[in-house]
């Protein structure tokens, strides 16, 4: 099956590579060219299989997105010259991931399920259920981990370890909720729920730029706004749009990243149907049916799409 497992490219001018969970990284001074892989992470593993088209959906959406909410927050890209390449300013990443959640569900509920009631320092009622919309909007910041997992962190930590400057911090709350009572709106205008979602920020000659991707399925998780209180008062699982789906996969075949365990066979079949989910969720966030594509020059079409940019 046809999929963009990892580039090699060599460009005239390079100055650095750096090869993410999904994606692929090529420097050139304080600018960079981010190519969207069909890499698939989950539980902070990268699976072992890449899905086709996942890298051009996100990267398209991301766009869309970024492209949307500048007005909130300056954010890093220069231009989007082909479906799976981002070309944008080089910054220098803040050590944590913003979580932002106005639900109650994913890993904040399995938490909660376990009788917790604090996440990341932040307290929660009593008597929530499953997907239950919160109070308020909560901040559940992680650290970045450039190997293994994320790591829940509260506020105080993160200031008391100097990981953030307080002024640096106060900021990228401000921010953050910004973007998800941006993002609540955009979601809802498609009949969909923004659920939860992340945000990472970095700084670039002193300004503070919202990084990587925006709203996206992979980094946010949706609902479907018609039925949700009608499944909530039945107890019912919610509609969901996001990368839940491969996640929940994973969760009934045994593995949740956890040490010994090992990622299920990713047969064809599980592949195809996780392709066309990532299909699914493109028309339904953009109103557009994916285009298809030719997989013998698609390589070619991004690199050359690069070389045009530094020359």
């Amino acid at each position: 099956m046809n999929a963009i497992k990892e580039t090699n490219f060599k460009f005239k001018n390079q100055t650095g590579f750096y090869r993410g969970k999904v994606r692929d990284v090529y420097y050139f001074g304080d600018t960079m060219a981010m190519v969207a892989t069909d890499r698939i992470s989950a539980f902070d593993v990268v699976l072992p299989r890449a899905i086709p088209d996942k890298g051009r959906v996100l990267n398209q959406i991301a766009a869309y997105n970024l492209a949307a909410t500048k007005q909130v927050v300056p954010n890093w890209v220069i231009q989007t010259p082909d479906p799976n390449v981002t070309i944008g300013f080089k910054c220098e990443p803040f050590a944590v991931e913003m979580v932002v959640r106005g639900y109650l569900a994913g890993h904040a509920a399995r938490e909660y399920k376990a009788g917790k009631r604090t996440v990341c320092g932040v307290s929660l009622p009593d008597g929530l259920k499953e997907n239950d919309k919160l109070p308020t909007p909560i901040i559940t910041p992680t650290t970045k981990a450039h190997i293994g997992h994320d790591e829940d962190i509260s506020r105080e930590a993160i200031l008391e370890r100097g990981i953030v400057s307080e002024v640096d911090y106060k900021q990228l709350e401000d921010y953050t909720l910004k973007l998800f009572a941006l993002g609540t709106e955009m979601a809802a205008k498609r009949g969909l729920i923004l659920v939860d979602t992340k945000y990472e920020f970095g700084k670039h000659n002193g300004t503070i730029y919202l990084i990587d991707e925006v709203h996206t399925p992979d980094s946010s998780r949706y609902f479907y706004q018609e039925g949700y209180a009608e499944r909530q008062q039945k107890g019912e699982a919610q509609k969901q749009l996001s990368k839940e789906f491969v996640r929940q996969w994973l969760i009934e075949n045994g593995f949740q990243g956890k040490e010994g365990q090992r990622v299920p066979e990713m047969t064809d079949k599980i592949v195809q149907s996780i392709s066309e989910r990532y299909q699914e969720l493109y028309l339904q966030m953009t109103g557009e049916t994916l285009a298809p594509v030719d997989y013998e020059t698609l390589n070619q079409r991004i690199e050359q799409s690069i070389v045009n940019y530094i020359n």
